[in-house]
């Protein structure tokens, strides 16, 4: 409360503005109902918007904790109306790039415009270059619209975005997902609701491999940073670990004296000891660390129904056994991630037939 009271403050005092300021500050329709996340790092409110659960997130807990868009200093007198465009364009496209290591056209700026010119501008102004500074939410901006596993922003109010309240994963769940509202839980209907997930981290690890200009490396795979859809989509809601591959490479690229050096949270390279230099390639991917910390999670044991024919099973425990296995030949990416792709999809889909059958 203490955190949102002093954004209101600063609206109110026009260092700040956002689509959703008028909501939280003056009319009552975005209030707070819990911290999720305080002590380190960033700050994370859950909220009710309109009777919309919404989480609230920011880098800083304080606006003044961003470093000042200098344009605007050197415009203090004119509230930033004289700014040119064409510097603007530029200045958003410089923030952009250093969050995502993408050079992105004019065109393709527009999730970071901040509208007309108005009264409000030099906060709008203001408030965007705050959001700037926050990789996740340039992140979440840019694949909105691109992607079914993201998480769209819903607006903002100064240095805090506002995205969509899922509940997250969480190694205590023991679906790792909460499925208790699955129906027929825990019996075939926990199985094919697995098999539903599962089947989309799979659509997911091919989309972010497939999908844009550059593959999207996840280094941060863990329950708690997804969450899922009443219809079994997988979202990732925490994408501060999320590099498109040239950021990847630049990342990998450090000094090294083994190959542990050149592991980069669950992004690993390999240490040429020659140069004592880590290659800029990711030798393991996505799908081998999603098989590793989630799906084994899963298929290691016999899936809790015995309308899954024990063959079947087995195929599936080996298949995804094979894929999380990180033995990898040096200085290559798995050759055979396809082949291990398909074949836990075509027997996740065999797997959904028999529950299906079953059902009948």
């Amino acid at each position: 409360r203490r955190i949102l009271a002093a954004l209101c403050q600063d609206y109110r005092g026009g260092a700040l503005a956002g689509d959703l300021c008028e909501d939280l500050c003056v009319a009552g329709k975005l209030l707070f109902q819990r911290c999720l996340h305080y002590n380190r790092g960033k700050k994370v409110l859950q909220a009710d918007w309109r009777g919309r659960p919404v989480v609230l997130k920011s880098k800083e807990e304080a606006f003044s904790s961003f470093p000042p868009l200098s344009l605007l200093e050197e415009e203090a007198g004119g509230g930033g109306q004289d700014i040119p465009e064409a510097e603007l364009l530029l200045m958003v496209a410089g923030e952009v790039k250093s969050a995502l290591g993408l050079e992105l056209s004019n065109s393709s700026l527009g999730p970071w415009w901040p509208g007309r010119r108005g009264p409000r501008w030099r906060g709008q102004l203001a408030s965007l270059w705050a959001l700037l500074q926050q990789e996740e939410y340039v992140y979440f901006s840019l694949l909105q619209d691109l992607s079914p596993h993201v998480l769209p922003v819903l607006g903002s109010c100064g240095h805090f975005y506002a995205v969509e309240f899922l509940a997250a994963g969480s190694p205590h769940h023991r679906a790792l997902f909460p499925l208790d509202r699955v129906p027929g839980a825990p019996g075939g209907g926990q199985a094919k609701a697995i098999s539903d997930i599962a089947l989309s981290f799979l659509d997911m690890v091919n989309h972010f491999d497939s999908d844009f200009s550059y593959r999207l490396h996840l280094c941060d795979i863990k329950p708690e940073n997804f969450a899922i859809r009443s219809d079994f989509t997988v979202v990732a809601i925490d994408v501060d670990m999320a590099f498109f591959e040239p950021k990847m490479r630049e990342i990998l690229e450090q000094n090294c004296t083994d190959d542990e050096d050149c592991n980069f949270f669950d992004c690993f390279s390999r240490c040429d000891l020659r140069v004592n230099k880590c290659g800029a390639q990711r030798v393991n991917n996505n799908l081998q660390v999603i098989c590793d910390k989630i799906f084994r999670h899963w298929f290691s044991a016999p899936l809790k129904s015995s309308a899954v024919s024990f063959q079947l099973q087995l195929q599936l425990q080996e298949a995804v056994q094979e894929c999380a296995d990180p033995e990898v030949p040096s200085g290559n990416t798995r050759r055979d991630t396809p082949s291990v792709f398909w074949k836990l999809r075509q027997l996740l889909q065999a797997t959904l037939r028999e529950l299906q059958e079953a059902e009948k």
